[in-house]
């Protein structure tokens, strides 16, 4: 029986990911690294350190730790800043009906996120009131594909992997997701339609009185 809901936060929520590529690229351009959108999509669901190990790799480029860890604290600075504006307007279509139809289902809701800043984010969002729990990557010793994340945010609703759906939009979070026993929605991205137990475009394709039913 369904008793939770997990949901990653960036691409499932709420969409950032043009903000990281925005803060992204302009640390690429003070290192004459030439970053894509297309690059880009390749750090979803990536940790902050192993997105920087990949730009830096792009330009055959090599820091010892303090140099990265100045140049990750620059690109999160520029992140917070483009994000000041963040608001209910940004939320994703569909989240806010799944959210209210597990409230009235008396289900569990947490967040499970690889960034950093996710706490931040939900508030500005106006929507810690609903989680039980929020569990970032600053409280996680390993990142996705592992699924300690989902794991811990699973404990602190005090519900088994079974009992839980998780909503990803990366290839990492689903394959985490599985790794940890857990009943898994894809959503939006194409490439991972066959990997998750079920895939919608949108969360505002996903039913959640058939699919609680479902697992």
């Amino acid at each position: 029986m369904i008793k939770g809901l997990i949901f990653d936060l960036d691409g499932v929520i709420v969409d950032t990911a043009h903000y990281h590529y925005l803060s992204w690229r302009e640390i690429s351009r003070d290192l004459n690294i030439d970053f894509t959108v297309k690059d880009n999509e390749n750090l979803k669901g990536v940790s902050r350190i192993d997105s920087l190990n990949y730009i830096l790799k792009l330009g055959s480029l090599s820091f010892n730790t303090e140099e990265k860890n100045n140049l990750l604290d620059k690109k999160n600075n520029i992140y917070k800043h483009s994000i000041s504006t963040l608001g209910k307007k940004n939320i994703l279509k569909g989240v806010e009906k799944i959210l209210s139809k597990a409230k009235e289902k008396k289900m569990l809701l947490a967040v499970g996120s690889s960034s950093k800043n996710a706490k931040m984010i939900v508030e500005k969002l106006n929507l810690t009131h609903l989680f039980q729990a929020v569990v970032d990557g600053t409280m996680v010793k390993k990142t996705k594909p592992d699924p300690e994340v989902f794991l811990k945010a699973a404990k602190k609703m005090n519900l088994k992997s079974s009992e839980c759906i998780v909503f990803e939009d990366a290839e990492s979070g689903v394959i985490a997701a599985k790794k940890g026993g857990f009943n898994v929605v894809s959503v939006g991205n194409i490439n991972i339609r066959n990997i998750g137990d079920v895939y919608v475009e949108s969360l505002e394709d996903f039913n959640l009185d058939y699919y609680a039913k479902y697992f």
